[in-house]
């Protein structure tokens, strides 16, 4: 929220000479964040003074167009010049080439003379042009930095403005004023206005506050105004969307009069652009008081208006042009003709305010917050009037601001006010809390008088009522959020001063730490780091075909968690695997020339059961019965934590007497059986097959109970070449969480056997198709308890292998724990296993 000081000092005692700085410095006390300071000054410097027309002379030019060589005098007649900048004409008058055709002798203009700076560094100098000395520029809205229009000169006379020649026009067009940005937190909706922060600056300063809601004087009705039906029956939660609608009516009103400069300028430092005399009033009371406002031009309604959802398949068109689809919970105004509006977002462009527009009737309403916030969220509609909205507005200003509005087309567009006025709806009742006497210091640490509570209170325009305990205190209608004695607390700790609340360092209770798996997390995390690896963190948004590659070992549909507003349809879905994020960081990484990378991610993935969600939600306000908390939390997707690598490209920098090796599908393995072993947990590896990767190079990763855990391996050829990535990148995905629950609380060293190994090879040849993980399995199991350990170190075809069969070479690791092994005793257990093979395999002993 921009707050030009100007504006602010009507209403706050602001000392003249407190700059956006000083007033950011105040409002930071009541807990608002400074953001930023706006000053047109900082762009634009003079001379900039009002001159006025003494001749015209029209030239025109081999080009076609048309100049005018103007003659403009810039001091009063009979006085001095007394600027000596290079260019200026002693003679107070100044010849000047103007391209633009809207003004005539004797009007006075804004002159930008040589020395002035305009926005974008643009720098007015004498300069010889069209076959004139051109010494200064008469100056647009858009040249100044206030306005859009460029069409034509700043002619004062038609701002109703006649000033003395000479005056300085960035003084007359408030171009000297600044403007503090506030950041304005969501749950502080009265912020979003200059009565709001008026009202906050004075409780940082402790001076005097007047609200500007207070200046205005309601008309009464002579009559019954437009009319009007709230017919919402189908309210989000059970809540009307429209609960107040307030109509005025202006007729005769002039809309080509222009803006007033000192209108225009404050809403330029508000951050809106001056459009219309008619559209800025409405924006300039929204600014003012915080409520939004809809003009309609009165003549294109057809019958009264009624407040009401959208039916299937209606469709509108709004302000912008677009056509739009709107949704059975969109809130709409409409008239007989049908929907003319987007309550609280955007309006219709059948019934909108143009430059024909003599009558106007005027909509103040109060509007449900979701249903204003779903709404802008559905067709992308952010505006500054549906910030406010979902935010919350006060529901006691809308008459006000209407009467606002009424004024100020009166008084600037030449318009009639009538008596007619619509205020249909019922008030919301008034929240009441209830406040311990003694539940502000304990919750902050500061001892706080019955004073210091009751002044706070009221000072926020709460209610306060002295009970027996404590306080009973009347929440004030522009706070929506205060409603728990937390809320109130809150408030009074801001008031009396944060400055006021103890600094200490809480103790940490004892006996207590990281969970289990916390602690499982960051072994392993800090395993993957220490071994070369680089953390890195993608979105959980994945499209369906993503999904359907990586969420399941063999191609097919794979149910999905389905978002209901995605940031892009193209990633409608939440991930069933951390691969494509993953690779996602790789590709991008790679095309910016990082080209060798070993990346990995920890993070949830999403995958739903039989049931997703809840038929209904829980009311608010209420707290959820055992069974509608067991029904939501059955609604929701398991979500086990995966543990992913991506490596691509060489293991190493190239170096001297160095040559860099390529990652393989091994080091993916490798990766994987250190997550494991970090674990204490054994991992068996076998032949897989997953459509996510190689056909011959993938490794299944399962435990030793045959849950499967993961995969290994090369990525498939084709995936790669559609990514964009290298061949030969690889990659694991593992499921944590399976880990962690097999992993024993207390991972205990092994102890180092003294006694010696007896070491055996045995080479067995099977047919071509057995799997060699699963001989070495069967030697495991054949060889019994002295098998220490066992590898595969050579798989042999060709001379000396029949054809259809391979040899497979194993060494054998044999230790007992308790004495020297014999060499029968090896023998025996190593022809027990190559026995076991024989059974299962037919394997014959080479």
């Amino acid at each position: 929220m921009r707050i030009p000081l100007s504006w602010l000092r009507e209403f706050a005692q602001v000392p003249a000479d407190a700059t956006a700085e000083d007033v950011m410095a105040e409002l930071v006390k009541v807990g608002l964040e400074e953001e930023d300071v706006h000053r047109p000054a900082d762009e634009l410097s003079g001379p900039i003074v009002v001159g006025q027309v003494l001749s015209i002379v029209k030239e025109e030019q081999t080009n076609g167009k048309t100049i005018n060589w103007c003659q403009v005098r810039v001091v009063p007649e009979g006085q001095p010049q007394t600027l000596t900048n290079e260019g200026i004409d002693p003679s107070g008058v100044q010849g000047i080439i103007c391209g633009a055709h809207n003004f005539v002798e004797g009007d006075k203009v804004v002159v930008t003379l040589p020395g002035a700076v305009l926005p974008g560094d643009f720098r007015i100098s004498a300069r010889q042009t069209y076959g004139h000395l051109s010494a200064g520029m008469i100056a647009s809205s858009r040249e100044l930095g206030i306005g859009d229009d460029h069409d034509g000169i700043i002619v004062l006379s038609r701002l109703g403005l006649d000033p003395e020649i000479g005056t300085d026009a960035m003084e007359l067009l408030g171009l000297y004023d600044q403007a503090a940005e506030i950041n304005v937190t969501p749950d502080r909706s009265y912020a979003f206005s200059i009565r709001g922060v008026a009202r906050e600056f004075a409780h940082a300063t402790g001076t005097a506050y007047t609200d500007p809601a207070s200046l205005v004087v309601v008309d009464d009705a002579t009559g019954a105004g437009h009319p009007v039906n709230l017919a919402d029956t189908a309210g989000i939660y059970g809540k009307d969307g429209c609960d107040r609608f307030v109509t005025r009516s202006v007729t005769g009103v002039d809309p080509s009069l222009p803006t007033p400069p000192w209108m225009a300028s404050r809403l330029s430092l508000a951050g809106m652009r001056s459009i219309s005399l008619v559209v800025d009033i409405s924006n300039y009371v929204m600014l003012e008081l915080g409520q939004p406002l809809h003009f309609y031009d009165a003549d294109k309604l057809t019958g009264g208006i009624t407040v009401r959802r959208a039916n299937p398949g209606e469709t509108l068109k709004t302000l912008d042009g677009k056509e739009r689809k709107l949704h059975v919970e969109d809130l709409l105004i409409t008239d007989e003709s049908g929907a003319i509006g987007i309550a609280g977002v955007m309006g219709g462009g059948a019934t909108e305010v143009s430059d024909t527009t003599a009558n106007v009737l005027i909509e103040a309403a109060h509007f449900e917050p979701i249903s204003i916030a779903r709404s802008r969220r559905r067709h992308k509609l952010p505006s500054e009037a549906s910030k406010r909205f979902e935010r919350g507005v006060d529901w006691e200003i809308a008459d006000v601001a209407a009467q606002r509005a009424v004024d100020l087309l009166v008084e600037l567009a030449d318009g009639t006010a009538t008596t007619l006025i619509t205020d249909v709806g019922t008030a919301p009742a008034g929240v009441v809390i209830e406040l311990p006497g003694h539940f502000a210091s304990q919750l902050i640490g500061v001892d706080y008088t019955p004073e210091q509570i009751t002044w706070a209170l009221t000072e926020i325009g709460a209610q306060v009522e002295v009970v027996d305990g404590g306080y009973k205190v009347t929440a004030p209608s522009w706070r929506p959020d205060l409603a728990t004695k937390q809320d109130l607390t809150e408030e009074i700790a801001r008031l009396v001063g944060y400055h006021l609340i103890p600094a200490t360092l809480p103790t940490a209770p004892p006996g207590r730490g990281l969970t289990r798996t916390q602690s499982q997390r960051r072994r392993v995390m800090a395993a993957l780091a220490d071994s070369g690896l680089t953390e890195v963190l993608s979105y959980p948004f994945v499209s369906a075909v993503q999904n359907n590659t990586f969420g399941a070992p063999v191609a097919g549909e794979v149910a999905a968690v389905k978002l209901s507003n995605p940031l892009s349809s193209e990633f409608g879905f939440m991930r069933a695997s951390i691969l494509p994020g993953l690779l996602g960081i790789a590709r991008r990484n790679h095309g910016r020339g990082f080209r060798d990378l070993a990346l990995y991610e920890a993070g949830l993935v999403f995958l739903p059961g039989e049931t997703v969600g809840t038929a209904t939600i829980p009311p608010l306000g209420v707290k959820p019965s055992d069974a509608e908390l067991d029904a939501l939390y059955g609604g929701l997707p398991h979500q086990p934590m995966h543990i992913a690598a991506v490596l691509t490209g060489h293991d190493s920098p190239v170096a001297a007497a160095h040559v860099p090796r390529v990652y393989d599908w091994a080091d993916a393995l490798d990766v994987a059986k250190l997550v494991s072993d970090v674990l204490g947990v054994e991992v068996v590896v076998s032949q897989g097959a997953h459509q996510a990767f190689h056909p011959g190079r993938t490794a299944a990763l399962s435990l030793r109970n045959g849950t499967p855990v993961g995969y290994a391996g090369e990525l498939h050829p084709k995936l790669l070449a559609e990514l964009d990535l290298p061949e030969r990148t690889v990659a694991m995905e593992i499921d944590a969480d399976t880990l962690f629950e097999a992993s024993a609380d207390v991972i205990v060293a092994k102890e180092i056997s003294t006694f010696p190994i007896s070491t055996q090879d045995v080479a067995l040849v099977v047919d071509a198709d057995v799997v060699a993980a699963d001989v070495l399995e069967t030697l495991r199991e054949g060889a019994g308890e002295l098998l220490e350990d066992i590898a595969l170190f050579d798989v042999y075809s060709g001379t000396g292998i029949e054809d259809g069969k391979k040899s497979l070479a194993f060494g054998l690791r044999f230790r007992a724990a308790d004495r020297t092994l014999t060499a029968d005793e090896a023998s025996e257990a190593r022809a027990a296993a190559v026995a076991l093979a024989a059974e299962r395999f037919a394997a014959v002993q080479r």
